[in-house]
């Protein structure tokens, strides 16, 4: 279960503080799919980043399956992070020295726990129509495969919350269709946690639960 609890986030600015985000709350259990639409700047990306552990807020809590992680030591909050958090960014991130096999790994590599992962690695790779490019080079792939790329490392893990910033954003529209299609399946097959900011209305539809950021807080998409 992921609780957010009066999360805010302030910037100082010269001018006094900027405020990002306020009173942000909800909550949300395994299996759950959340789009977070909005104007640019509007704090999406704050609160994403918040969630996952890489920006403390100014106020409020963040606690994933009745933890806290930043009440946690701060190499303790990366492993927490490793373990249960996947990520997709826009740019799919992916190491250009690395295999496509290579790059699904890397998450358990950092973790330096191998067990099972390299079997795993193979299932989700041929799950996303990869399974004949694993010794491939992320220079030699399109921009769809790159993400689906990012989309099975992501997952490697088992994450309970899965966090996605405009997954679809950079790709054409069959390729956005196709990832699209891919991460809701592999978030219900997975039972994660599913949350992702976009620009995009298409997929925004698909998702069972839809929230606006705007002045600062969430709210019911078209209230």
């Amino acid at each position: 279960m992921l609780e957010v609890s009066k999360v805010a986030k302030e910037y100082p600015t010269p001018r006094g503080p900027l405020t990002v985000l306020s009173g942000i709350s909800v909550s949300l259990q395994r299996g759950d799919a959340v789009a977070i639409m909005g104007p640019s700047g509007a704090g999406k990306s704050t609160l994403l980043y918040i969630l996952g552990t890489l920006e403390q807020p100014t106020a409020g809590k963040v606690t994933l399956d009745g933890r806290d992680p930043f009440e946690l030591a701060e190499k303790d909050v990366a492993a927490f992070r490793n373990q249960s958090i996947g990520f997709i960014f826009q740019d799919h991130c992916l190491l250009p020295q690395c295999s496509v096999l290579e790059n699904v790994l890397i998450p358990t590599l950092v973790a330096n726990d191998h067990a099972g992962y390299p079997e795993r690695a193979h299932a989700l790779l041929d799950r996303v129509g990869l399974s004949d490019r694993l010794e491939h080079r992320p220079a030699e792939l399109s921009g769809g495969e790159k993400q689906r790329v990012a989309l099975a490392r992501a997952l490697i893990r088992k994450p309970t919350l899965l966090l996605c910033d405009e997954p679809t954003g950079n790709l054409d529209q069959a390729s956005a269709e196709w990832v699209a299609s891919l991460l809701l399946d592999l978030h219900q097959r997975q039972e994660t946690i599913l949350v992702v900011v976009t620009h995009s209305a298409e997929l925004s539809s698909r998702s069972p639960i839809r929230y606006e950021l705007r002045h600062a807080n969430l709210h019911p998409a078209g209230t």
